[in-house]
């Protein structure tokens, strides 16, 4: 049975809010469109959602033509910025990459820009851990279906999404896979799942549900 995690990124890998803001400030004083600068707690506000959506709720001051042109900039920035100077990992990451890696398939889906995902693997080393990965920006489809899509091309017989936020759960509910919440992270989740206090506790969760998992078939 091949098994496969699939992990979001905000709030469950890292946290790049702070280095995200001042790319995005240092972009829109380039630019000086009148827009005000952008502060950690909005991108903490709008982390996950789609682009377009960060776009209306963080440039609603310009014209909606214009709103995904500025959001263009500032994510091209952003992966610039990040590349440089990355973001706060959450403890123990790599160790755990490399634990859970002896027995399962490891992904990452998230509702970013083109080229996000990558600076974090490049940035970090981290890309030799992934056999996969998807976002909106390469194909404007929302998580749901990139996670189902990612389970799909990659022919896994079962699958766990681990993300921090309810639309994170509500997306692996659609694509109908696992979840397991990173608590960790930004979000709360309504409905009981498994829990993650820390990332490091990753393998022995995944020991216990793999077993249960095993107990079903």
């Amino acid at each position: 049975m091949k098994k496969g995690l699939i992990f979001d990124m905000d709030g469950t890998l890292w946290d790049s809010s702070e280095n995200v803001a001042a790319s995005w400030t240092e972009k829109i004083r380039e630019l000086d469109c009148g827009l005000p600068y952008i502060t950690r707690k909005d991108i903490m506000n709008v982390m996950g959602l789609t682009m377009d959506r960060i776009a209306d709720i963080l440039f609603s001051s310009i014209p909606a033509e214009k709103r995904m042109e500025v959001l263009d900039l500032c994510c091209k920035n952003e992966n610039l910025y990040l590349a440089k100077h990355g973001g706060v990992l959450y403890p123990d990451l790599e160790k755990t990459f490399i634990r859970l890696k002896k027995d399962y398939h490891l992904y990452i889906v998230s509702n970013c820009q083109s080229g996000y995902i990558e600076t974090f693997l490049e940035h970090y080393g981290f890309g030799k851990y992934f056999d996969d990965i998807e976002c909106y920006g390469n194909n404007l489809m929302e998580k749901g279906e990139n996670i189902a899509l990612v389970v799909k091309r990659n022919n896994l017989d079962k699958a766990w999404y681990v993300g921090d936020i309810q639309g994170d759960h509500d997306s692996a509910v659609k694509a109908g896979i696992g979840f397991i919440h990173a608590a960790y992270g930004f979000g709360k989740i309504k409905q009981t799942v498994p829990e993650l206090k820390k990332f490091s506790d990753l393998p022995q969760l995944m020991k216990k549900l793999s077993q249960d998992t095993d107990k079903q078939v």
